[in-house]
């Protein structure tokens, strides 16, 4: 929703004062389509080349994820902290090898079925058991498997920052190739100077409308989509952290409860539960 009102506001603005100030939207909105299709055409044709498929796949799904309200929520968090509170006091109390059935199927494990926000998320799932799998098993220690989960992490964060650098790359294609579309309509007016000065000057204002619409699109459209899904993948690395500073933690000796107290603190101050609404939360569940 903020995503939309946002750009009305934008465009409300921006065309507005130019109607107010006695601007023909006519100039506008007859040369829009040519020039769209010049800018955008050329654009979208070199995006293809500069990204290699898996790139171009990762963008068209991020782009809705941008119209969606952020699923990182103080109850996402809350949900997550709270299962692996139980995760880790099931091993506590009855021993590592008591959570191998929920590791090695989680989607048959009473825990995470009670906590379905994070339970059914497949990333979250998959990082949370691989390494309560290689607790279980005892070959690694603690600063080996904190190696390993930043190296995920990494790998992660550039995975989901391919598509926002291709989305900038994109925000700053867009005026050049509307620099494009006005070369063209210059050229395009030279050839008519026999024309008369109102021929000439309609043609003129529909070039500069390349240039105009490749500028708008780039800063007022293109590069605020890439911004806001930048934030949203720092969002779902900063998940990723609690997880591990939690497992970290729970290997290192520390009680269930002091445990997920460390994952709560590397949250966002803006989601982060204080320690009563987890607490709280944690004895509801149980």
């Amino acid at each position: 929703m903020n995503v939309i009102v946002g750009y009305v506001v934008a465009m409300g603005c921006i065309f507005g004062v130019y109607i107010v100030h006695g601007g023909n939207m006519a100039v506008i909105l007859t040369a829009l389509p040519f020039e769209m299709i010049t800018i955008f055409g050329g654009a979208l044709g070199a995006f293809a080349v500069n990204n290699q498929p898996k790139v171009l796949k990762a963008t068209i799904a991020a782009l809705p994820n941008a119209l969606k309200g952020s699923k990182y929520t103080k109850d996402r968090y809350l949900e997550l902290l709270a299962l692996m509170y139980d995760i880790l006091q099931k091993a506590r109390k009855e021993g590592l090898m008591a959570i191998e059935k929920d590791v090695e199927t989680p989607h048959d494990s009473e825990i995470f079925k009670k906590y379905s926000n994070v339970g059914h998320d497949h990333h979250v799932v998959e990082f949370m058991t691989d390494y309560l799998r290689m607790m279980v098993s005892g070959n690694l220690n603690a600063h080996e498997i904190e190696s390993l989960m930043d190296s995920e992490i990494e790998t992660h964060h550039h995975e989901a920052h391919a598509p926002i650098a291709a989305i900038a790359r994109l925000a700053g294609a867009l005026p050049a190739f509307g620099i494009v579309a006005a070369v063209l309509g210059v050229v395009n007016t030279m050839g008519s100077v026999g024309q008369p000065p109102a021929v000439l000057g309609g043609m003129i204002a529909s070039a500069l409308v390349g240039t105009f619409l490749g500028i708008l699109l780039a800063y007022g459209v293109v590069e605020p989509l890439g911004g806001l899904l930048e934030q949203k993948s720092e969002d779902g690395g900063k998940e990723l952290q609690c997880i591990k500073t939690t497992l970290l933690a729970s290997m290192q000796g520390y009680n269930p409860s002091t445990a997920i107290e460390f994952g709560r603190k590397v949250l966002f101050s803006t989601e982060r539960p204080s320690f009563s609404e987890l607490e709280s939360h944690v004895r509801g569940k149980k």
